[in-house]
């Protein structure tokens, strides 16, 4: 009797034991051979939307000016692990061009609140600057970086 008591206590046991959680599916990891098994902090630069990758301390944010005025910017952690777009604010770009105003753009989060997104006029040209501005951690951050490098495929 006291083994069929255990095997009740042991099988209503095992039934109500939580089911182990899914391991969840590694992110998308650079494609090139320069890149491929990079798991150190900094160590992974690759752009992931076509844009250009730079960095503000352990936040990494990726640039994109797409020909077409479809702008974004993506941020990430030090290992390159997607962040969503709330981990900043007061996201802003300025598109300074010769002999023209500066358009200054202010970017909304995207409907997934994966990036930050705006709509400005086409950019082109060899002498275009952008200045890029937000706040993260509560500090305010600007850098300018010069067009050619912001170029999209």
């Amino acid at each position: 009797m006291s083994r069929f008591a255990i095997a009740v206590l042991l099988a209503a046991a095992a039934c109500s034991a939580k089911p182990a959680e899914p391991v969840p599916a590694a992110a998308a990891k650079p494609a090139d051979s320069q890149h491929a098994g990079i798991t150190t902090p900094h160590g992974d630069h690759s752009p992931r939307h076509g844009g250009l990758v730079l960095m503000q301390g352990e936040l990494h944010y990726e640039v994109v000016l797409d020909r077409n005025g479809k702008h974004a910017i993506w941020f990430s952690d030090a290992v390159r692990e997607d962040l969503p777009a709330s981990v900043a604010s007061k996201v802003a770009m300025t598109v300074v061009r010769p002999k023209a105003r500066d358009e200054v753009l202010t970017l909304a989060i995207d409907e997934s609140g994966e990036s930050w997104i705006v709509s400005g006029q086409p950019v082109a040209g060899d002498d275009v600057m952008v200045k890029v501005t937000f706040v993260a951690r509560g500090e305010p951050f600007e850098i300018e970086i010069p067009y050619p490098s912001l170029k999209s495929p």
